[in-house]
């Protein structure tokens, strides 16, 4: 579709956000503080955090741990926001973040994490003194004494610039501050987006057409800007956008600890071995801080899901999120061996609250920030890869900018012309890629 010249916004107008995650709920913080008025966000989930949204988590890492300086300059700028700022400062946790390798990691991890230590030692905004050098399994333990294995061959780094930050308590405090603000909310059937009108192949025959949103109650929304923030499931409203936007997902599960277990391990560093997966310190799950969970996320490529339908051969999560509770054997497998290297005591534990957890992947790891071609006054707010929600408090203020000026000034983060399968080696990514028809019958 041809690109279609696109006319600055001032904060006079009005603005739809569809999606109301991560990335939709910080475009709304952002155009408030900017001084927008009538702002609209919808949702298909009942209430925010959605469940349809990544964001929706217990816990995500925050780090500026990032071979291009570009974004590492963007993450230190979102860790001091996390830090500061009254609205994110309560959620977030700055216990510090090892990087390691087992005896068994394949050369790519091995060759990432070097080039991470080089890229964090060089930036001259990292904080003096905030990297140590992990040569043996004792200096894992001197950085993190919590840890009962033998982490055997472990080797890598610690950043104490880093931590996490308290996923769903986040996006639930910033809807109740929004809402407060006066930003309307459509959520279920009033806010599930089923329609772009007109869609794309009628937009070809029409200038400049002005894009309506329908919903499954059969409703029409119209505003000045409409942004599409709606991570993984962007293809299924926007098929477009599937070229260069591939949902992939990988494995989560938790293990239940009691209050004693979860006080030795307060203030536990984010521990990420970069050929198994990643885990945090227990969180509470319960008012009475009775119930403690331990968040772990399986490493790899991730998994597509091609629907197929039509001959489509987009991947998008399932439709429903009662589809996505069951993660395959072999991600299992990976987050017991991680616990038995770096947490014995708790391997054979049950491993509960599973999930897929879904990510939009490109082939370069770069966002799309961007008007949608052939359409007027359509942004394109989406391109995660893995990386968005330690840049929540900021991002919102990159679309923002981007609505404002008319166009997209950083060429990185435009609408990407050509076709990606999705398949594309992910330099930072351990793993191939596989679909997940491919092992689901070992769900």
């Amino acid at each position: 579709m041809a690109s279609i010249p696109q006319k600055p916004v001032q904060n006079g107008t009005s603005s739809l956000i569809v999606g109301g995650g991560t990335i939709g709920i910080s475009i709304a913080l952002h155009l408030s503080d900017r001084g927008y008025k009538n702002i609209t966000v919808l949702d298909r989930g009942e209430d925010i955090p959605s469940a349809y949204s990544a964001g929706n988590d217990v816990n995500k890492i925050v780090r500026a741990d990032y071979e291009d300086a570009f974004y590492a300059t963007h993450a230190l700028n979102a860790i001091h926001t996390w830090r500061t700022s009254p609205i994110f400062s309560p959620y977030y946790h700055h216990t510090g973040y090892l990087v390691a390798s087992s005896s068994s990691a394949p050369l790519k991890a091995t060759s990432h994490i070097s080039r991470l230590m080089t890229a964090i030692s060089s930036h001259p905004n990292q904080p003096r003194g905030c990297l140590s050098t992990i040569s043996r399994p004792t200096d894992v333990r001197r950085k993190v004494p919590q840890l009962t294995g033998l982490l055997t061959g472990w080797s890598g780094y610690f950043n104490s610039h880093a931590g996490y930050a308290r996923a769903a308590p986040a996006l639930k405090a910033l809807y109740i501050e929004l809402l407060a603000r006066g930003v309307t909310f459509h959520l279920g059937s009033a806010g599930e987006a089923v329609a772009i009108l007109p869609d794309e192949e009628t937009a070809k025959s029409f200038p400049a057409p002005r894009p309506y949103i329908k919903t499954a109650d059969k409703k029409l929304h119209c505003a000045d800007v409409i942004i599409l923030a709606l991570g993984a499931h962007t293809a299924r409203l926007l098929p477009a956008a599937g070229a260069q936007l591939t949902a992939k997902s990988w494995a989560v599960g938790h293990v239940r600890v009691s209050a004693g277990e979860a006080a030795r391990l307060k203030g536990m560093p984010v521990v990420n071995c970069r050929d198994l997966g990643f885990f945090f310190e227990p969180v509470s799950v319960d008012e009475s801080e009775q119930e403690w969970l331990i968040k772990l996320c399986a490493h790899g490529g991730g998994y597509t899901n091609r629907l197929g339908a039509s001959g489509s051969t987009t991947s998008l999560p399932p439709s429903q999120v009662q589809e996505n509770d069951a993660i395959p054997v072999e991600d299992e497998a990976l987050i017991r061996r991680l616990l038995r290297e770096a947490l014995p005591e708790f391997a054979k534990r049950p491993l509960e609250r599973r999930f897929m957890c879904w990510c939009t992947d490109t082939a370069d790891s770069e966002y799309v920030i961007d008007f949608v071609p052939g359409f007027k006054g359509l942004v394109l707010a989406g391109g995660d890869s893995g990386h968005a929600f330690k840049m929540f408090p900021i991002f919102g203020g990159w679309v923002a900018d981007v609505i404002e000026k008319g166009a997209q000034d950083e060429e990185r983060w435009r609408w990407k012309v050509g076709s990606s399968d999705g398949k594309e080696e992910i330099g930072w990514r351990v793993g191939g890629v596989k679909d997940i028809s491919e092992v689901r019958s070992r769900l």
